[in-house]
């Protein structure tokens, strides 16, 4: 037994700092946090300054025990884990379930997982910072208190079957994504006509070149047009060339918010994915620690790069700097992101490299020379009119940093009228240039880009709200919550006009464009847009930028010691609480309705809101003696847009086309899109069509094509194998059994080896998954990857223990009958099983009360 037990938060670190320490330590892992606050009520003691109530996390029971067995075995605990607030919290807590005296316990925080740098911290270790632990108790306390009080305030007031939420940093990310989506949706476009000339001139070879130079910039056609007359048989000479040297800085090294920007720029890597890499990479010590907002290197880190850009490129590319934080709180973490050793140029891991490659180029880059530049303006003068061109070329003289990494940027970031600049041929003062054409261009104006996750990140950071450590599981929380969707909009067709000059005439030209294409953009969703409003209307503070930014300021405050974590909750609890009761009290139920008109035949309101299962049309009022008729919206549809031509296309479904083959044909729309029905076959329709312009012919063609695709493609014991493609990517079907097919076969081309090896493979798991089924009552416990539990449907429920609390046996839980798994379902689920017949009995009831009510009244 080693006489030091060592504790960090992740399996893979714990190996890692193993192999450093010796035979003297032994590292073990919390797997993250141990303790969270008890769900049963807030968890939260408000009478008694909010102390907080916590218990041992669900699942970690058996960690605890293994850790509290090896404390007790060991001479000396020492707590090893992130050195943030949340893993000086874990710190904390596990001095607080192990026994430990946090004034004494030996804490040790490192940057880097190398064996350096862990040798180092062992030798000065620290004790728990409870400062840092107050923080993040604060950030824990404060949250669940806006969750807990907040989210029943939703559930009364807005009328929607969801499980609704509402959170401090959450709500306010929301908000912006809203505020985004109506900008663009007021947005009108302005059009202006931009004048391009393109002249010919030799260059140093004596070859003819082409070049662009750009002239004024006209609000109507018909001033474009003026101008370009006035340019009718004109002579084009160069009037000034000026030559300015320049120069281009590298980017500073990355922090969480920066990487992650840039790994949605250069891979379409979402928030989540890049820090998931991350940790991985960290882990296993191939990077420094991956939450931080400092852009601070170590002397160390720049003495290794200077050796390494020196050796690699040459004295002439190294520029020593050091760059300024410009966030004053970002004292979290030492170091920027940055690689271990820079002499690991890449790794082997094909899922951690091009994360890595993208780091290690950034931290080189940071360090090396300036790319010197020499940009060129020539000034072009028009021998008919007072107005002037310029053309402007830019060449690179050194590439510097260049030579290894470029930044990109955000849409919002390039300008509309930007230009990508080239080089300009030699050109002399006096010079007569050729004309080949001008035009004059319609441009329209661009309303601001819908944020991306890594877009949403920076604008997060820049009003000061969230931390690094905040902002993954906040863009995860919105997404899950339905109140934000990440999807793509096709653009759509516009016309603009073309006004050219050439060989002394004037045509005119009408051309289109695609225009407002977008991809993985953050859209509201109806429900987000609801909620929205509803927060923004009684909880002015909670959504109020700043105040949440001042919120993140006086956690920074308890984590210097500036400010008792109680005294800001207590400052912010009180007024809040009179909010919530002050809206519960008076607010109205919130339905998001928008009335479209009405409808011509009946005369009824046309009105789109949201309904229990999301927004809707609905044709009618409630207490019509006729009932009102509902039509969900389509993807990409929303109750501030819709239009009331498209509401009334949405009861034009479903459509029957006629019988083919005996079978009746209809269209219509589902969850997944439009969709053709062929007796009890669904065949989807591309969602480039428009599911009205279906006809029977071309049902027909896709019901052959379905035909073709779901043939047998060969047979496994005697029974036929299909292949498809579906939401999860290519697949095979199999007796009922759909088996997805991994990259490394070549889908297109499945041998019949391929084929039994991927069913085979299936059947082993399967027999695996499965402990006991009851197919009739949609009932099976399966084996998961943290142990056994009961399928009920498609939902996953706890096992249940003994009746002495004991877990079960695997040996016990094969035995187990349906009686008893149902005796369980029914603990975890009430009413699971009797549900549906009290539904139907209480619907009925009220319907009869409310109607005599009704009849007593007009008496």
């Amino acid at each position: 037994m080693a006489k030091n037990l060592l504790i960090v938060e992740s399996p893979a670190k714990a190996k890692t700092i193993e192999k450093f320490l010796g035979k003297d330590f032994q590292v073990k892992s919390s797997f993250g946090h141990i303790r969270d606050l008890e769900k049963a009520g807030m968890g939260i003691d408000i009478e008694k300054q909010f102390h907080p109530r916590y218990v041992v996390s669900e699942g970690k029971e058996k960690v605890v025990r293994e850790l509290k067995n090896l404390a007790s075995k060991s001479e000396e605990v020492w707590l090893a884990t992130d050195e943030d607030r949340e893993g000086e919290a874990i710190s904390w807590h596990l001095c607080e379930v192990l026994g430990l005296d946090p004034r004494t316990t030996k804490r040790i925080v490192f940057n880097e997982i190398t064996k350096p740098a862990i040798q180092q911290a062992v030798a000065a270790p620290r004790h728990v910072d409870m400062h840092l632990v107050d923080a993040q108790q604060a950030r824990r306390i404060l949250d669940r208190i806006v969750g807990f009080e907040l989210s029943p305030v939703l559930w009364r007031k807005i009328s929607v079957k969801n499980n609704l939420s509402a959170g401090r940093v959450q709500s306010v990310a929301v908000r912006l994504i809203a505020e985004r989506e109506r900008e663009i949706n007021a947005f009108e476009a302005q059009s202006s006509f931009k004048i391009v000339a393109i002249f010919t001139a030799t260059d140093i070879h004596g070859k003819k070149i082409s070049f662009k130079a750009e002239g004024a910039k006209f609000n109507t056609a018909a001033d474009a047009e003026t101008f370009l007359q006035s340019c009718l048989n004109a002579d084009y000479t160069v009037k000034d060339i000026q030559v300015k040297p320049g120069k281009r800085s590298p980017a500073p090294p990355f922090t969480t918010s920066t990487l992650q920007q840039e790994a949605s720029r250069k891979f379409g890597y979402s928030v989540s994915r890049t820090m998931q890499l991350a940790q991985q990479l960290y882990e296993n010590g191939h990077i420094t620690y991956m939450r931080t907002d400092s852009v601070n290197l170590s002397n160390t880190a720049l003495g290794d790069l200077t050796n390494t850009i020196k050796s690699m490129y040459g004295e002439a590319y190294h520029q020593f700097r050091r760059f300024k934080n410009r966030n004053e709180s970002a004292q979290e973490a030492h170091e920027a992101i940055r690689p271990t050793y820079m002499s690991n140029t890449t790794v082997e891991n094909a899922d951690w490299k091009r994360l890595y490659d993208l780091i290690w180029k950034r931290t080189m880059a940071c360090q090396m020379a300036d790319a010197q530049l020499e940009k060129t303006t020539a000034r072009i003068e028009i021998s008919t009119n007072k107005e002037e061109l310029s053309a402007t070329g830019e060449v690179v003289k050194f590439d510097g940093f260049l030579k290894l990494y470029r930044e990109d940027r955000d849409d919002e970031d390039i300008q509309e009228d930007e230009v990508q600049e080239g080089m300009l041929p030699p050109l002399t003062i006096g010079q007569h240039l050729p004309l080949v054409e001008m035009t004059g261009t319609e441009k329209f104006t661009r309303p601001s880009p819908r944020y991306t996750e890594a877009s949403l990140v920076k604008k997060l950071e820049e009003l000061g709200i969230g931390r690094p450590s905040t902002y993954a599981p906040t863009i995860s929380t919105i997404l899950k919550r339905e109140y934000v969707e990440k999807r793509d909009k096709e653009g759509i067709e516009r016309k603009y006009r073309t006004i050219i000059l050439k060989e002394n005439q004037l045509t005119k030209k009408e051309n289109t464009e695609i225009t407002g294409a977008e991809k993985s953009k953050l859209f509201p969703t109806d429900l987000g847009l609801v909620v929205t409003d509803f927060l923004k209307q009684y909880f002015e503070d909670i959504m109020d930028y700043g105040f949440t930014a001042k919120i993140e300021e006086e956690f920074d405050e308890i984590a210097n010691g500036k400010l008792r974590w109680n005294k800001l909750i207590d400052n912010f609890y009180h007024p809040f609480k009179e909010d919530v009761d002050n809206t519960i009290e008076t607010a109205e139920r919130i339905k998001g309705e928008r009335e479209l008109g009405t409808e011509p035949a009946t005369g009824k309101p046309v009105i789109a809101r949201m309904g229990r299962f999301g927004p809707m049309i609905q044709i009618g009022n409630a207490d019509d003696e006729e009932k009102p008729r509902f039509a969900t919206l389509r993807k990409g549809q929303s109750i501030e847009t819709i239009t009331f031509d498209e509401a009334m296309d949405l009861f034009k479904l479903p459509v029957t086309l006629g019988t083919y083959e005996g079978k009746e044909v209809s269209v219509n729309v589902g969850r997944f899109g439009p969709y053709v029905k062929w007796g009890e076959d669904f065949i989807s329709i591309p969602r480039t069509e428009d599911p009205l312009s279906v006809n029977m012919e071309r049902a027909i063609a896709l019901i052959t094509e379905k035909q073709v695709a779901d043939a047998p493609i060969a047979h496994f014991e005697e029974k036929p194998v299909t292949k498809g493609k579906g939401r999860f990517g290519p697949y095979i079907k199999w007796n009922d059994l759909f088996i997805n097919v991994p990259r490394r076969y070549d889908f297109e081309n499945l041998s019949q080896k391929d084929i039994d090896e991927l069913i085979r493979t299936k059947i082993e798991k399967e027999s695996n998954r499965y402990i006991r089924q009851w197919p009739e009552e949609k009932i099976a416990l399966e084996n998961g990857r943290w142990g056994a539990f009961i399928r009920f449907g498609k939902k996953m429920v706890k096992l249940g223990r003994k009746e002495d609390g004991s877990k079960y046996t695997p040996e016990e839980v094969a035995q187990l009958e349906v009686d008893t798994v149902k005796k369980m379902i029914e603990a975890e689920l009430p009413g699971a099983f009797t549900k549906p017949a009290k539904k139907t009995a209480a619907k009925k009831a009220p319907a009869k009360k409310k109607a005599a009510a009704k009849k007593t009244a007009k008496k």
